[in-house]
């Protein structure tokens, strides 16, 4: 192994400029020769930075409105030239200069394709050409050259810097280098995934039609302590949002309480979405166990956002305890003393106010998450998120799922039809039923699920757990199923338990027994056409 190159000559060239002045420090107490493009040279200027501008270096300007700067022979030259004595005599015979680090992040393709409205033609004109091809070369040539994609690492190379006397270990090289490639293939996958949105003619495919590729990059974020169960490994990684997409999970902060486990955040992204979903009949509350709801509840009129929590966990209390809390609304005092009542896991919410943080402190294993943005491109008119799961071999992909018939507008199959106050707890209950492991069925009265039987392998055997789960509450409660009655049992099982109005996509053979069985019992039936298994 040779010894490390001290680090004589840089070139920064940086799009995302946080922590510019720590970078900027570093080099001056190093003595470091500075290149530089544009803002970063008018920035690092302004630091005091003795810095040189690329164009004057190389004796060529920028042209094409900034699209070429830095693709020259001397800059590349210098990157990519080896230790050699052959390749240092190539150097000089050109009068090329070698550089020993290479500070450069992207233009911010994803954040700008991320913007409501974005055209095609600013994506296309924020795609990095001379960025991407000096992080490559600094990273092919890493046994000599180090390069930094990163701000958080500036500190770490400022110090490597001090304790190696102006040059930095191979160990640390080789971690940038492999930061590097992931930071350019990201970049990649970004671009092609948009890409991948257009037809030939530049037309968007919509959410109906899914690409041809699927190019998937992720940021770890962090261990987490196992997986599903204590023997297997387990990372959790952010990927990039799509235009218009809702905040993630990783844009969460977290108050207090131990760290997140895989389970939580299956739970927290169960509970999230439900949640997300119902705020748009009004304040909500979801609670959530093993990634299935548990209890549910909208506000009805002057509601508070504590007795709407309060009527979600007492839909059925026993399984609450340990579950997983999404609240559409702020956490204040009147929310917090609430939530401490019972023994939780996680709370999400969009803000939770300093009191209630103090009042819930006591609860040391109570994981807080506030997204402030929780709720932000949640409405109808939202584009449904690309799902995607792994299987032997490959992945499946499909667009989230979402009630787009709701009951009002379905069509009624029986004599009678639901009234004003059924049909909004129809509608509450597709909502909930289509989070539900099918076989799946939900009964809600009063704007608040009383029974949930989900991951049967028979609808009737679903249609009794809900019932049985809601007791005497299913009188005068409404029942959604997932999918069709393929018989009348189901139906008949939920009139005995009292319930007065169902929504079912139909569409099975027996449909006219089904609605007959309705009719004889005085149920409401009304059928949408829209399936929704969860499996």
């Amino acid at each position: 192994m040779t010894a490390p190159t001290p680090i004589r000559r840089a070139l920064v060239s940086v799009s995302d400029k946080t922590h510019l002045e720590v970078l900027a420090q570093i080099l001056i107490d190093a003595q470091v020769e500075v290149l530089s493009t544009g803002g970063t040279f008018k920035s690092l200027e302004a630091l005091g930075v003795a810095v040189v501008k690329v164009s004057e270096y190389t004796g060529a300007p920028e042209i094409l409105g900034g699209r070429v700067k830095t693709l020259h022979p001397k800059i590349h030259g210098g990157i990519l030239a080896l230790p050699s004595a052959a390749h240092e005599a190539e150097l000089r015979l050109h009068g090329i200069a070698p550089i020993d680090l290479v500070v450069v992040n992207l233009y911010p393709f994803r954040e700008v394709v991320a913007r409501p409205g974005c055209s095609f033609e600013d994506a296309v004109e924020n795609i990095d050409i001379g960025g991407p091809a000096m992080v490559r070369a600094a990273a092919k040539n890493w046994q000599r050259v180090a390069v930094v994609v990163d701000p958080s690492d500036y500190a770490r190379v400022g110090e490597a810097l001090r304790e190696h006397g102006g040059a930095l270990p191979e160990a640390l090289r080789r971690s940038l280098m492999r930061k590097a490639y992931a930071h350019t293939a990201a970049y990649d996958a970004a671009i092609a995934g948009y890409l991948a949105r257009f037809d030939d003619a530049g037309l968007s495919l919509g959410t109906d039609v899914l690409p041809d590729r699927i190019f998937v990059a992720g940021a770890a974020q962090g261990e987490l302590r196992y997986g599903e169960n204590p023997h297997q490994a387990a990372r959790f990684y952010a990927t990039a949002l799509a235009a218009g997409e809702p905040a993630g999970l990783h844009r969460a902060v977290q108050h207090q309480g131990k760290a997140l486990s895989y389970n939580n955040l299956l739970d927290a992204d169960a509970a999230l979405g439900l949640c997300r979903d119902l705020s748009r009949l009004g304040p909500a509350a979801a609670v959530i166990k093993h990634v299935s709801p548990c209890g549910a509840a909208v506000a009805r009129a002057d509601e508070s956002l504590a007795e709407v929590y309060v009527r979600a966990r007492e839909a059925d209390a026993e399984s609450a305890f340990g579950g997983i809390v999404a609240l559409s609304g702020p956490v204040d005092r009147a929310v917090a003393e609430r939530l401490a009542e019972t023994f939780l896991e996680v709370v999400i919410a969009p803000s939770f106010t300093a009191e209630a943080l103090q009042l819930l402190a006591s609860k040391k294993n109570l994981r807080l998450l506030s997204l402030e943005d929780m709720l932000v491109g949640t409405g109808p008119e939202a584009q449904p998120a690309l799902r995607l799961r792994s299987i032997a071999g490959g992945l499946l992909a499909q667009r989230e799922d979402a009630v787009s018939v709701a009951a009002a507008q379905g069509k009624v199959a029986t004599r009678r039809a639901p009234t004003a106050s059924e049909l909004r707890d129809l509608e509450m209950a597709q909502i909930v039923g289509k989070a539900v492991r099918s076989n799946a069925i939900v009964l809600c009265k009063d704007g608040a699920t009383v029974g949930i039987g989900g991951g049967q392998t028979s609808r009737v055997e679903a249609a009794r757990q809900a019932t049985a789960r809601a007791g005497a509450r299913a009188q005068g409660a409404v029942l959604a199923s997932d999918a069709f009655f393929p018989f009348r049992d189901g139906v008949d099982a939920a009139a005995a338990a009292g319930v007065t109005a169902i929504v079912q996509p139909g569409g099975s053979v027996r449909d006219e027994e089904v609605v007959a069985a309705a009719d004889e019992h005085g149920v409401a039936m009304v059928f949408t056409g829209q399936r929704h298994f969860r499996h």
